[in-house]
Parts: structure tokens; sequence; C-alpha cells
């Protein structure tokens, strides 16, 4: 196959970031924008020894999975990647990448993910369903400024200020700040030069609630004529807090270390179940509140709590998780390293009322193994026990050093929410290795429209009932002196073993 080649390919399968896969001549090509069942013309636009990528040209035959997208942008965009597969087909493709990842990388069997595995717990309604979006900023052609999302693998920003996975409010809050930008002559950012002011706009919804937070990511220290732009905003129903941050920085991270508030206040709140948490511009939280609670009932119900139990949550924000499980645990001990998220926790759980809970700043790696450390120097020896730990981690999972300690302190159940199931099968190997066993996992389709999928799985310590072992009976007429000084050889107790285990089976 050569670059420029034009073929014609059923897609037969599915690859992990959702690009179809079709076989022409035993040749692979992945193909973006193709759906399992389509047979498709594509050009080949990079050709390996043994694969290839191609661009999607036309559906021959479309599959019965194509669905129309919702978005006239979804092909183009990066934020949705398989919007014309249908709903359900998603949540198979979601479930499949999961048990893909756990056989490949977590090394479990099919029969062992068979018996663990449970349904992904899908959306009723898959769109409209975030709570959280960031818009870059960017110049068209003619000077003007303009606010959408980036092109797949690009920086280049598609105009659209009506994303179909937002809430209605985006679109109105966005044209407002467009038409301030304009009428006030402000310009957006230009990553290239540095030059701009408006970068990002961060808007916040709450679903329960309905309150409204818009911040603005700026290039230096004030908006101008910022009372404009407020006069505006605050004629929404739901307006909340109205903020900037600055961020004067060279590099792709979107918000800056701070913010100051230009209207109303800091933050705004928002309910899981009936857990009051309060959100400012820099909290980590979830982004879709519908999943998130499906999310939370899960970890509540795996960890099975009655109510004088010990746990210890790992990266956990602004106390989520914590929270939610504080309501059933005698104490709950939570650790995150951004110190504003752990300054939200202690005020979500002050304002919940929730005195069981306990917030510590750092990095879970470094927190966990010193605390098991110091606990052990100060008690002689004893070494420190939970009885549930529960980790959310980022992308990259676990470190090493914090799943060993986990493992010393022997909780009976340990909770593992993760976003990403290739670093979740390679933790879940460490520590099948290491005396736990998965009694089940399951998605949590936390991003419809998207290659995407949140896990949650509950591991069980194994009892000692569990290990396996032979018993093997010797009569004392076995054991003469004469039978003891021919030293048997290490085949014939090998042998005489093998044997015993024929019998019993």
């Amino acid at each position: 196959m050569n670059k420029n080649d034009i073929v014609t390919v059923e897609i037969t399968d599915i690859g992990v970031s959702g690009e179809g896969i079709g076989h022409v001549d035993g040749y692979t090509l992945f193909i973006k924008d193709a759906v399992i069942g389509d047979v498709v013309e594509a050009k080949v636009m990079k050709a390996k020894k043994n694969y290839g990528y191609a661009r999607l040209m036309k559906v021959i035959t479309p599959s019965e999975y194509r669905v129309e997208p919702k978005c006239a942008f979804a092909r183009r965009c990066g934020g949705c990647q398989i919007q014309e597969m249908s709903y359900d087909r998603q949540l198979v493709f979601k479930d499949q990448k999961i048990r893909g990842n756990l056989e490949r990388i977590g090394g479990f069997t099919k029969e062992q993910i068979e018996a663990v595995m449970q349904p992904v717990v899908g959306m009723e309604h898959p769109f409209s369903y975030r709570n959280k979006a960031q818009f870059p900023f960017g110049t068209d052609k003619e000077g003007n400024p303009i606010t959408g999302f980036y092109a797949g693998r690009t920086h280049d920003i598609i105009a659209n200020t009506d994303c179909a996975l937002g809430v209605d409010q985006n679109r109105e809050i966005l044209e407002i700040i467009l038409q301030y930008m304009r009428e006030n002559k402000i310009k957006s950012y230009d990553e290239k030069t540095g030059k701009g002011l408006i970068r990002h706009a961060l808007i916040r919804y709450g679903f329960k609630t309905k309150e409204i937070m818009v911040c603005l990511v700026v290039n230096g220290k004030k908006l101008p004529k910022a009372e404009r732009l407020i006069e505006k905003l605050v004629q929404i129903e739901g307006m909340t807090s109205i903020t900037i941050s600055p961020n004067t920085r060279r590099d792709n991270v979107i918000m800056g270390d701070s913010y100051e508030i230009l209207w109303g206040q800091g933050y705004i709140t928002d309910y899981i179940g009936n857990v009051k948490y309060q959100i400012s511009p820099l909290s980590f939280y979830q982004v879709n509140p519908v999943q998130t609670e499906k999310l939370y009932g899960l970890a509540l119900e795996y960890a099975d709590l009655k109510g004088d139990e010990t746990v210890w949550d790992l990266y956990c924000g602004i106390g989520t998780i914590s929270l939610f499980l504080a309501q059933k645990a005698k104490q709950v001990y939570g650790v995150e390293i951004v110190p504003q998220a752990i300054d939200d926790a202690k005020e979500n759980a002050k304002i919940n009322a929730i005195d069981n809970a306990e917030f510590f700043v750092g990095k879970a790696e470094e927190v966990l193994p010193e605390y098991y450390a110091e606990y052990e120097r100060e008690h002689n020896g004893e070494t420190a026990h939970a009885d549930v730990i529960v980790v959310d981690p980022p992308r990259k999972g676990c470190d090493e050093t914090l799943l060993e300690t986990i493992v010393k302190m022997q909780p009976e159940k340990v909770v593992y929410v993760s976003c990403d199931s290739a670093t979740l099968a390679r933790d879940l190997k460490y520590l099948c290795a290491n005396g736990y066993e998965i009694t089940v996992c399951r998605g949590v389709d936390q991003f419809p429209q998207s290659v995407h999928v949140e896990s949650i799985v509950l591991l069980s310590k194994l009892k000692s009932n569990k290990l396996k072992h032979i018993n093997v009976e010797l009569e004392m007429d076995e054991l003469d002196l004469m039978a003891a000084e021919s030293k048997a050889t290490y085949e014939e107790v090998k042998d005489y073993v093998s044997k015993a285990k024929r019998i019993e089976s």
C-alpha cells in the first residue's frame, strides 16, 4: 500500500481512539470517522510496512450503527470522536475497550474478565451533559474574534458557540463575550506571538442549583471596561460568579494559578446526591453530574460501609467522593496535591456539617507512605491499617510506591475509579499479584460521543482459604528410618505430590 492510494474497504473493528479498522489484502488501515460495518472509500495518508492511516473520502454503504451527527462540526472537531456511531454501539465499544486493556495489559484471562464485568452504565440523554466547558479564543481571517473548539490534533479553532455536549446557556454567554470584544476592540490571544488578551472562557453550570460561573483567562492582570461585560452577563438567569484568571505563560496550560472576582462570589454550588459542593474556577469537579451520581453511588455500594470503618480517599479533589463516603464511614481521610482543592474540600465538609472527614495537601504517593512509616515509628512497630481505600488517580494511574503502601495497609477493599482503563489494567495487575482479587468491574459512560470511558473496580483482599494448596497425608509406615535414609529425590517427591493431587481431584 502506498501513500495517496484510493481503496474500498469494509470496516470490521474499532480502534481504541474510535477509528475504524479495515483490511485490504491483509494490509490494515485505520480510518478516522468510519464506523464498524461501513463500506467506505478511503485515501491512504501514511503507509507503513504492515499498516497505514487513511482519510475517509465517502461512505459507500453505511453501517447499521451509523447515525446522523447532532453537531455539524462533529467530524472536524476533536471533542466528539464517535458521534456518528449509535449510542448503543458506543457502549459496546467502551465495554470492549475496558475488556481489551484488562486482557492485553493486565494479563487477565477472558474467563476472569467475564466473571467480574458488569454492563457499562449509559445515559438516557447522551447530549448536553457537560457542566463545565473551556472555550479557546482566536481570530478569523477578517480579524474578528472567534471561539469554539480545536480541530482534531491541531490548535486551529472551529468557530462554534453551540456545542452539542454543553448546556444551552453556553451559547448566550459566548455571544455576549464576543460582542464585548468587538465593541471594545479587545483582541484574542495569539499563541504564536504571545500577544492579545482573551485566552479562554471557562463556564460552569450547576445542574441542580442552576448557578452559573464565567471565568475569563486573560494574558494580563486586568480586563478593560469589564463593567460593560458584567452588565450583560448578570442579566442571564442563574449568573452567580464572574471572575478572571491571569495567565501570561507561553504554554498549553489553560488556567492561571489564581483568580480575581469581578462580580458576585468566587464559586458556585451544586449537589451530588444530597451532598452540597462549593466549586471554584480552579476546582476539579466531574463534568457529567448525572453520571457522577451513578458512579459515586457504585463507589458507596462497593465500599459497603457499616459505620465503623476508616477510609482513605486518594486524589480526592474537592472531597467529592470523600464526603459521599463520610455519610456512612466512621472516619475518612482525603489526600490531594492542589492546595485550593483541599481548601474547597474542607469548606465542603463544613457546609455539609460533616465532621468525620480530614484532608491533607500533598502527593498521594508521598503522603500515604510517609503516614505509614510515621505510624509504625510512633506505635512501636505496629502498622497502620485502613478498612477501605479509594483511589481516583489522573490518567497516568497510581505510582507503584503508592500501590505498595496500599498493599501494606491491607484494606479489606480497594475501590479504584479510573479515567483510563489502560493504566487501570496495569495497576490491577500489581494489586492482584499482591494479595487482591477483582470482585467486580464496570464502565460508567461519563463522556458520551467520545472514546473515553470511566471505570470503577472493587478489589477484595484474598482470604487465606483461597490460597492454592494441596493436603498430603503420610502414614507412619511410609516414614520409616530406612526410607528416610534413602533420601528421596526431588523428582520422586514431585511425582508423589502429583499423584496425591490427581487422587484429590
